[in-house]
């Protein structure tokens, strides 16, 4: 019998991360077995650290019998990176270029993929009420983690960054003055309730879900980078199947069409904006 290969610590802990994410999706159904290597191992790395282990094996055992240890990692993978009119240039072109066009739609659906906490929907319902359109628009607004979701339902965000919003807020167009769409308390403040009227909050994960309806405009910011190639190309299938005749996709700065299967079928709008129009 042949002694083993000897594999150097690199290997050895791509096979732990395997191994990992393997047991994780086929006890939880969480599946981020295609997300980018370099972000899994950071993510992974840190949750070993926060939670004082040895290894990563340590941490499977762990995730597997401990599911309060399973939620800590799904929030370490479900990073939540946002801000209320993040990128103003995106939501000033959206609000100069496509709503013109939508306005006069009997209805319309967004879809704002990988919600996080809210902000980006809170700023959008903002928008389409300033231009009139708010009250035939339904918000779909989804993500992976559910704790997160329950945040973003609240519409309950620190007083401190109210500043840095007003200014997003104010390059990216907006016509009030920024505090009349909440109500300060303390350190914290309330978004209006009318802001969520027309907002469905819901759990959906784009790597084992399927599409649940036709939508005029999808929001993905900032997703893609975390995903393979093979994965993004999986997602632009299930965003693109999503997305009505002539309807509009929003990606982040760092994010496009080249270089997948869908590159075909999207016009750009504002390539600088990373606004895309499906075209066939």
């Amino acid at each position: 019998m042949k002694n083993p290969p000897i594999l150097q610590s690199e290997e050895i802990e791509n096979i732990e991360i395997e191994l990992l994410l393997e047991a994780v999706f086929r006890y939880y159904g969480y599946d981020f077995r295609n997300y980018a290597l370099p972000f899994v191992q950071r993510r992974i790395s840190h949750r070993v650290r926060k939670e004082n282990l040895s290894s990563i094996s340590a941490l499977q055992e762990k995730v597997l019998r401990d599911s309060g240890t399973m939620l800590s990692l799904l929030s370490d993978f479900s990073i939540n990176v946002t801000e209320m009119f993040r990128d103003p240039t995106f939501f000033k072109s959206f609000r100069t270029k496509i709503i013109p066009i939508i306005k006069h739609y009997p209805e319309i659906r967004i879809w704002h993929v990988g919600c996080s906490s809210g902000e980006e929907v809170y700023s959008m319902a903002i928008l389409l009420h300033e231009e009139g359109i708010y009250e035939k628009t339904k918000i779909y607004a989804t993500d992976i983690n559910h704790l997160i979701l329950e945040k973003a339902k609240q519409g309950t965000f620190p007083l401190d960054v109210m500043k840095l919003y007003t200014k997003n807020y104010l390059e990216a167009g907006g016509k009030r003055a920024f505090s009349e769409y909440y109500k300060a308390i303390s350190d914290k403040v309330f978004f209006h309730a009318f802001l969520r009227k027309n907002v469905l909050f819901a759990q959906h994960n784009l790597v084992t879900d399927q599409s649940f309806n036709e939508f005029d405009i999808i929001i993905c910011r900032n997703v893609f980078i975390y995903f393979n190639k093979a994965l993004q190309n999986e997602v632009h299938k299930l965003l693109y199947n999503s997305l009505s005749h002539s309807g509009f996709l929003g990606l982040g700065k760092r994010e496009g069409i080249k270089f997948t299967s869908y590159e075909n079928c999207y016009e750009e709008f504002d390539g600088s904006e990373r606004l895309f129009r499906k075209n066939k």
